[in-house]
């Protein structure tokens, strides 16, 4: 604040001047020979005092000074030194002293309580459901979900004032073993109504205890009436990579159910294991995993070194990083089918389209996720934080698909006796999709071509 750094400034030099000629009596009674006089004595009372006051004048009386401006109704130009060259907050203070001034409950209301709802309003007007502004006390909840070890159904959700809507099924999940599926809408848990809850008041109803049963009444968008499913909460250890031959084939089947640290590893000791097979079935549905080392690590056992896999780019430029194939002793080099859904998010994303810039994989069943974001949460003051959206990944190719979806290059669809029967169909047509490659023993057939020939077998 520019009243403030004056008097700052002013005690400062004054502070520098008492400072110089405290030095200069030192040198002189030290060149002279004599012990510290009582005038000396009175001179540093009267430093150490000024010091004192400096700080006291320049931080606590600024600071008031500073804030009566703010008061003032009349002085409106005294806040520009606040606003930002393309923000006017004229109309900020304007209301906000109206409400002050004539709104009759106004002294009952917690001032902190205003100042949270005006900071959620300002982020969500960026139009960004992945930046937010949380509370100290929804801060600590939030931290306290992401432990590792959280026991509930496994199921990630959002919250309006409602119902429950289930965004994405974590695989291996107790949610996703009782068909609950993304998109449906959760309104009650054993019995107990979720509207008008906070999101966490909501979540904490569905999850807890492990081992204990929760019955969720559910709306679907193609059934008629509420389903009643029942789920057992647990304690569950996802493995990172999970794999299997695919007996009387020549293609095996990895699917990675999260990119984190170690992923990468395991990835490699799948493909070890299957070295004498050579088409693959990568299988990236329902993981919306974030790591990105892990995916430029496992994207350069398929694409030649120092070819870029991704690019996170910045508002500034400058920061700009590209991540390079790292490999060059292995490089698989025939087709692979890339399974995903509209769950497959982020380093999945991120290793699907990079092989299709590549003309490496062929792409089946849903539209994914379109999430080609990087956030970064900012701890304040007061405990609250705010998370934001600080860059945007682009495809080998500069494509940058933030909020739309990578199209599949054959799209297949569950059926309804499907999720009875728990029949996966996603799995058995890309089999079917494998094939048609083999059987041409064509590792350049076209995808246009490939798509033909699937038409004509179906």
């Amino acid at each position: 604040m520019q009243l403030k750094k004056l008097l700052t400034c002013f005690f400062l030099l004054n502070y520098y001047i008492w400072f110089v000629k405290f030095y200069f009596i030192i040198i002189k009674q030290q060149m002279e020979n004599k012990k510290i006089s009582s005038n000396f004595l009175q001179f540093f009372i009267i430093f150490l005092t000024s010091f004192i006051w400096w700080i006291f004048f320049s931080y606590y009386i600024g600071n008031s000074a500073d804030f009566q401006l703010l008061k003032s109704d009349n002085n409106i130009k005294a806040l520009e030194f606040l606003q930002d060259d393309e923000l006017d907050l004229t109309k900020f203070w304007e209301v906000y002293n109206i409400i002050k001034k004539h709104n009759y409950d106004v002294d009952w209301i917690n001032k902190d309580k205003l100042i949270d709802g005006a900071i959620k309003w300002m982020v969500d007007g960026l139009w960004d459901k992945f930046s937010s502004y949380m509370t100290p006390d929804e801060t600590k909840k939030f931290n306290d979900v992401l432990s590792w070890d959280f026991e509930w159904i496994w199921a990630v959700v959002e919250k309006n004032e409602l119902w429950v809507l289930v965004e994405r099924i974590i695989k291996w999940s107790p949610a996703k073993k009782s068909w609950l599926r993304s998109k449906d809408i959760i309104i009650k848990a054993n019995d107990e109504k979720l509207e008008w809850l906070g999101l966490y008041e909501a979540v904490a109803k569905i999850k807890w205890p492990a081992w204990s049963k929760v019955v969720l009444d559910v709306l679907r968008s193609w059934e008629k009436e509420i389903l009643k499913i029942e789920i057992i909460r647990q304690k569950i250890k996802i493995p990172s990579v999970d794999s299997k031959d695919i007996e009387n084939s020549n293609i095996w089947y990895i699917s990675i159910n999260m990119f984190w640290q170690d992923t990468a590893i395991e990835f490699m000791r799948a493909l070890s294991k299957f070295d004498k097979k050579d088409w693959i079935i990568v299988d990236l549905r329902d993981n919306w995993w974030w790591y990105l080392q892990s995916a430029v690590s496992i994207l350069s056992n398929f694409v030649e070194k120092d070819e870029t896999l991704v690019v996170t780019k910045y508002k500034d430029l400058f920061s700009n990083i590209s991540y390079p194939s790292i490999n060059d002793w292995y490089i698989y080099k025939w087709k692979i089918v890339i399974l995903i859904n509209e769950n497959s998010a982020s380093a999945s994303e991120i290793t699907a389209w990079a092989l299709k810039d590549y003309k490496k994989a062929i792409l089946v069943w849903k539209k994914s996720y379109w999430k080609w974001s990087v956030q970064k949460p900012f701890d304040l003051d007061d405990w609250s934080m705010l998370k934001l959206t600080i860059a945007k990944w682009f495809t080998p190719e500069d494509i940058n698909i933030d909020k739309e979806w990578i199209n599949p290059d054959v799209e297949i669809s569950f059926k309804e006796e499907d999720y009875k029967n728990e029949y996966d169909r996603q799995f058995e047509e890309a089999k079917k999709v494998l094939e048609i490659f083999i059987n041409n023993k064509a590792y350049k057939l076209s995808i246009e071509k490939a798509n033909k020939l699937f038409e004509e077998k179906e």
